[in-house]
């Protein structure tokens, strides 16, 4: 793929994407900005062009990835909008900023999407949901093959853009809340820290790699390892009756609401 692409704003997000373009062999084909590169200098060893001037980013790119702050991402368009040509796609990551205010401070008839992919972009697998809201079907297709090369991608409407941050970028660090509790579990029957983790960090990966292969409904798969009378099923009592499965649908609602309160 010869797609040549900005991450403009290379924070936590934006580095992930770079360093999963980076694992696909396509570092060469990444232009990234920040206004203090020092921290990311490494970046050039490997083929990635680093530098501050984010015009030079966009006129030397086709895909644009603005991985903004919501509070920054509109400044910024309208600082740099006279180097937006039509042969461009530009692609917001950041929440709670529209597509049509998007649109409206680009000002020019030019593709804009927005993305929400995870850090797990860095090791190629990234729940990149993005939306459309109009525009064509090649810009979509060539957006689509390079989030393709970070991960999994999945079209939703635009309104869905929000809990797609809860599920897929807030879910990143509610899964290894998870797996830290279940290792902190395991040194206690027995494990050294190291070894828990490993084994925690398999198990899951596991149990999701069992889904996406089989399709499955989680419980159907649940189903099979809990036999009557068996630990399995006591184990998971015990969790719901503590309270597991609402305390996390508690926490995914609570963080969905801060990002409604905060329009």
């Amino acid at each position: 793929m010869n797609t040549k692409i900005a991450v403009i704003g290379c924070g936590n997000l934006g580095l992930s994407l770079v360093e999963g373009f980076i694992q696909a062999k396509m570092g060469s084909n990444v232009i990234t900005t920040r206004r203090n590169t020092e921290t990311i200098e490494y970046l050039a060893d490997k083929g990635v062009k680093v530098t501050s001037d984010n015009a030079y980013a966009i006129k030397n790119s086709k895909i644009i990835l603005l991985a903004l702050k919501p509070y920054r991402i509109l400044s910024v368009i309208d600082e740099l909008k006279e180097h937006f040509t039509e042969e461009h796609i530009i692609v917001s990551l950041a929440t709670g900023v529209s597509l049509e205010v998007l649109k409206n401070h680009v000002e020019k008839n030019i593709q804009v999407f927005r993305a929400m992919p995870n850090v797990a972009a860095s090791v190629g697998q990234s729940a990149t949901c993005i939306s459309k809201n109009g525009a064509n079907k090649e810009a979509l297709k060539e957006l689509e093959r390079v989030f393709q090369r970070i991960g999994e991608t999945i079209l939703i409407n635009e309104e869905l853009m929000e809990s797609a941050v809860v599920l897929g970028a807030c879910g990143t660090a509610f899964a290894l809340r998870f797996i830290r509790a279940m290792s902190q579990a395991g040194v206690q029957i027995g494990f050294s820290s190291k070894t828990a983790t490993q084994i925690a960090n398999q198990t899951v990966k596991g149990a999701a790699e069992i889904l996406l292969a089989t399709g499955n409904h989680p419980e159907a798969e649940i189903d099979k390892v809990a036999t009557p009378k068996g630990i399995t099923i006591t184990g998971l009592n015990e969790m719901e009756h503590q309270g597991f499965s609402a305390a996390l649908i508690r926490g995914m609602l609570t963080a969905y609401k801060k990002i409604e309160d905060s329009k």
